[in-house]
């Protein structure tokens, strides 16, 4: 008989797309799963749509808990589940029919502790995937390394949501509690732990947005919580060997600064003393970061540089640079 699979779903304020979502779940091609609903605290009609799947399905289990966030009730499930197999699903994603037995069949021919599929953003539509068998098997410090490619490639490796995870895995690691972001804050320790990664492909999950545009949400101080995931890792590094990585990871952090900084336009609240937290920042990585800052291009240098003394003057120069390509 094959392994059980939990699949994780968070649950909270999705009346008008959990039923999509858990159609796409169970109308999985791999059957022996069990579906643990974490129901956080949700007031609209979510806990009665989860207990209504419960008895329609024994596969489907409901938890019930006051609001503990993102990771409170991915951590629930965690704790929740028998599988040896662990999967995350957003209550207003669906999945392809194969999500699971494709990414199971993956980690059972590699031998990886975690396997991945590609996503899409879509707005309700099917997901139009291909029967591609191709896959890349990454590890240790290249494993890590993809965390720092362009932005959809790394965003694609760092998320939880379009993984499959052995359990073990989760013996020592969760989510941090209270803390947006929480996949960067955590990602990388599951890498870590697992030590190899096979990447499929084959697009098996849909990110559901209704607007392409709502994917950059305007800045607030909690996106602050994404540098704090940032610093964690650079110490992680410095702790575990991975050296080599530390200069990205310190131009990840002062690109943010900036990206940041230019995004708090006039509608955003506190943004004068959010603008102020980020120049700190930015000068202060670079100075703790300045031997590993260093081996970054000169070009990339000089823009921390010319920011740090005026943001008017470096956008500016941007935006010419920009429209000269």
């Amino acid at each position: 008989m094959e392994p059980l699979i939990s699949i994780i779903v968070p649950v909270y304020q999705v009346e008008a797309y959990l039923d999509r979502c858990m159609e796409s779940l169970l109308a999985q091609t791999y059957e022996n799963l069990e579906i643990i609903l974490v129901d956080d605290g949700s007031v609209d009609r979510c806990p009665i749509i989860c207990d209504s799947y419960a008895e329609k399905d024994r596969r489907v289990h409901v938890i019930h808990q006051k609001n503990a966030g993102l990771s409170g009730a991915r951590n629930a499930g965690i704790e929740a589940a028998d599988g040896e197999y662990l999967a995350f699903v957003d209550p207003d994603d669906y999945v392809s029919r194969d999500f699971i037995r494709t990414l199971y069949e993956l980690l059972e021919e590699t031998e990886c502790a975690i396997s991945q599929c590609r996503f899409a953003y879509v707005q309700g539509e099917p997901l139009r995937g291909t029967k591609d068998r191709d896959y890349h098997v990454y590890r240790g410090e290249s494993l890590m390394e993809q965390l720092y490619g362009a932005e959809e490639e790394a965003t694609c490796f760092v998320v939880a949501w379009n993984k499959l995870y052995r359990k073990e895995l989760f013996a020592k690691i969760r989510y941090p509690l209270g803390r947006i972001h929480e996949d960067e804050a955590t990602t990388y320790l599951l890498f870590h732990e697992g030590k190899k990664l096979a990447f499929t492909e084959r697009i098996l999950y849909g990110y559901y947005t209704e607007n392409t545009k709502s994917i950059t949400a305007v800045f607030s101080r909690k996106r602050l919580q994404w540098l704090t995931a940032q610093e964690e890792r650079i110490l992680f590094f410095r702790e575990n060997g991975y050296d080599r990585l530390i200069p990205a990871a310190y131009r990840k952090l002062c690109d943010a600064c900036i990206t940041f900084y230019l995004r708090c336009t006039e509608e955003v609240e506190d943004r004068t003393a959010l603008q102020k937290d980020l120049m700190e920042s930015l000068k202060r990585y670079r100075i703790q970061g300045a031997i590993w800052i260093q081996k970054l291009p000169f070009r990339t240098r000089m823009g921390y540089r010319l920011f740090c003394v005026s943001p008017y003057f470096y956008e500016k120069l941007q935006k010419r640079i920009q429209g000269s390509v």
